[in-house]
């Protein structure tokens, strides 16, 4: 009976998972660095057992990327034996070396000095915050990753080895070091602490990200440093490339771990954010391209300069010229170091961010629409990822959405009372990237980009019929002028249109629960060409819809009146991919199990060009052509008529 029962209630609680939409997500978490049960490590710090780095000091030449070579000695290897990467150095420890063996002497005091929400601990914790990065050795072996020499025994399991594996790091603004444990993830115990190493300036300004403004002629530039205001003036040198530049202020934010939601943000997750600066270009000529460079204003009159970047100015609203958007999601962020397990969780993130980087003079702007890092409140990993995007974010707008795992948390505001965010609750996304917006909580906005409209739904926050969302969405849709801006653009991060993905087609819906109800009559009355969804981890594209019901048995070229819209999920960015249902959905006109990405090209006022691209190789494995006039927008359509009148 008692089986029974419980029995029963985890079938309940899996149909509330499904129902939740939460079910996008493999078993045993997300986050590499949360399987570490860092506050569980123990000491036995090994005489004969050394790690060094080499070099010491990095970016001697300015460079906020660098690699680095960790040299392992160890009389007694095991098959789970891991390298953590900490930044700052010291994680609670004082190092102190008398050669020819490494001694060490705790510096973490009592247990109080670790933070915690509940404020209780089953033993001391000897490390109170999660490493940045961490490699297991033994899979680096097998896979010949970051390999760089193994010498004296050809196997890591043969007494009294040594190797060296090659790490890349990122200017964090802290010192690094590395630590050898063994006893695997869940039982970690410290064996041997290197030296410090640094970048030559820690708080170098890094990482820029453009955004569009909330003007036609603007464009906004944030970026990360270690400099507060008290410190130095944060400024922004940038003009056209042939005159003599102008300077612009910035504006800078920064949080607190109280301003965070819960763990593992608020503990172990927690790493000093630095600061965010904004600065606004504004005045811009259309299509003029920029010379720009990040820069701070010490108080000895000094200046501290990024290297020099440049950037397109957006086209005019309704300007007739190419114009080319890219739309993804779901990427998060990968180690080219194979560190961090990302190799097997997002195999497809490093694939996407290359062929942007290849394909940058073919893009004018991206969107990346929810689901950003997948730091999942482990905060360092949202430096690497704007490092990651840099090549691309420096270059054009990169705008993002809200996803699940930037924004749930249980008594939040969230729609969805899950925690996929770590303890995140939004203030990352918020703080880290610009959006045109008022109150970034509610993560919704428009976007004019030339002959487009973009109206940018939050789906953690309700967007049902009556919310403040739902009237954004219907004055979003309702007041683009489409005689200038043709192509009208629905974007959100959950699938609130049609998907063939195996738990939606368990549900029988095949969207987010209450997801198209209420904004379908919407996206019809406006005639919206195409609504766009990530949070599924593959690709679709559906027919022209409305209703269920596909308005045209045309699949590649599309002419004429706008009778119903297309809705494609693009949320193959780089996350581990998700699988679809048996059932073959009559809507559905192609299906892709890969990472991939969209590319929209609007040659002018009649003619677009939509591509599906895969990240593997960039060629095109899905396509179609949209060409219209403009009294084909205006055409009347079922539920999309304006009304008339007799009268003469």
């Amino acid at each position: 009976m008692k089986m029974g029962l419980m029995l029963l209630k985890l079938i309940i609680v899996c149909l509330l998972w499904v129902n939740l939409g939460l079910s996008h997500r493999p078993l045993g978490g997300e986050q590499p660095l949360s399987n570490i049960n860092i506050l569980s490590t123990s000491l036995a710090l090994h005489p004969h057992a050394s790690i060094n780095a080499s070099p010491v000091l990095l970016g001697l030449k300015g460079e906020d990327t660098e690699w680095v070579d960790v040299k392992l000695w160890s009389p007694n290897p095991s098959s789970d034996d891991w390298i953590g990467v900490f930044s700052p150095a010291k994680f609670k420890y004082d190092l102190l070396l008398i050669w020819p063996y490494s001694l060490y002497r705790l510096a973490c005091g009592s247990s109080s000095s670790c933070y915690s929400e509940a404020d209780v601990k089953d033993q001391q914790p000897y490390i109170c915050s999660a490493p940045i990065k961490v490699l297991i050795i033994m899979e680096a072996v097998h896979a010949q990753v970051n390999l760089h020499v193994c010498k004296h025994h050809q196997f890591w399991l043969h007494q009294d080895w040594k190797a060296t594996l090659r790490f890349q790091l990122i200017n964090q603004r802290a010192d690094f070091s590395f630590a050898l444990f063994s006893g695997g993830l869940s039982n970690p115990t410290l064996v041997a602490v290197s030296h410090s190493i640094s970048f030559a300036n820690p708080k170098a300004p890094l990482y820029p990200r453009l955004a569009l403004g909330k003007s036609r002629d603007e464009i906004t530039v944030t970026w990360t440093s270690g400099y507060s205001i008290d410190e130095a003036v944060p400024l922004v040198e940038w003009g056209f490339p042939d005159s003599i530049p102008k300077q612009a202020p910035a504006g800078t934010l920064t949080f607190t771990r109280n301003t965070l939601c819960g763990a593992p943000a608020r503990t172990v997750g927690w790493r000093d954010p630095g600061f965010i600066h904004t600065s606004f270009l504004k005045d811009l000529w259309p299509n003029r391209p920029y010379m720009y460079r990040l820069g701070h204003l010490l108080s000895n009159g000094s200046y501290v300069w990024s290297k020099k970047y440049t950037f397109k100015a957006p086209p005019y609203p309704g300007q007739d010229s190419l114009q080319r958007v890219i739309v993804f999601g779901d990427m998060g962020k990968a180690e080219r170091d194979g560190s961090n397990e990302y190799s097997n969780y997002q195999p497809g993130s490093l694939n996407t961010t290359d062929q942007l980087i290849k394909d940058i003079n073919d893009i004018d702007i991206v969107f990346h629409i929810g689901d950003i890092t997948y730091a999942n409140g482990y905060l360092s990993q949202w430096d690497q990822f704007t490092s990651q995007v840099e090549p691309i974010a420096s270059a054009v707008p990169y705008m993002i959405a809200s996803g699940n795992h930037e924004r749930d948390w249980p008594n939040s505001g969230s729609f969805y009372d899950g925690v996929d965010s770590g303890g995140e609750c939004g203030v990352l996304a918020q703080t880290m990237f610009y959006v045109p917006i008022e109150n970034r909580d509610k993560f919704w906005y428009k976007a004019d980009y030339g002959m487009f409209r973009f109206c940018i739904a939050d789906t953690e926050h309700d967007w049902r019929e009556g919310t403040e969302q739902y009237k954004f969405i219907e004055h979003c849709l309702s007041t683009v002028d489409r005689q200038k801006q043709p192509w009208l653009i629905f974007a959100a991060h959950r699938v609130l249109g049609y998907s063939s993905d195996k738990w939606y087609g368990l549900e029988g819906s095949f969207e987010e629960p209450m997801g198209r109800e209420g904004l379908q009559k919407l996206w019809q009355r406006y005639k919206v060409d195409m609504a766009f969804y990530g949070h599924v981890h593959n690709y679709e594209r559906s027919c022209p819809i409305y209703q269920n019901q596909c308005v045209t048995s045309e699949k590649s070229y599309y002419s004429g009146t706008v009778n119903g819209t297309i809705h494609v999920v693009a949320g193959g960015g780089g996350s581990h991919l998700s699988e679809f249902g048996q059932l073959n959905t009559k809507w559905s006109l192609h299906k892709d199990f890969d990472h991939g990405f969209v590319k929209l090209t609007a040659f002018n006022h009649s003619s677009l060009l939509f591509e599906y691209k895969k990240s593997r190789d960039g060629n095109v494995y899905d396509s179609f052509t949209i060409s219209r006039d403009y009294r084909d927008v205006l055409a009347c359509i079922p539920d999309g008529c304006e009304p008339t009148t007799s009268a003469s």
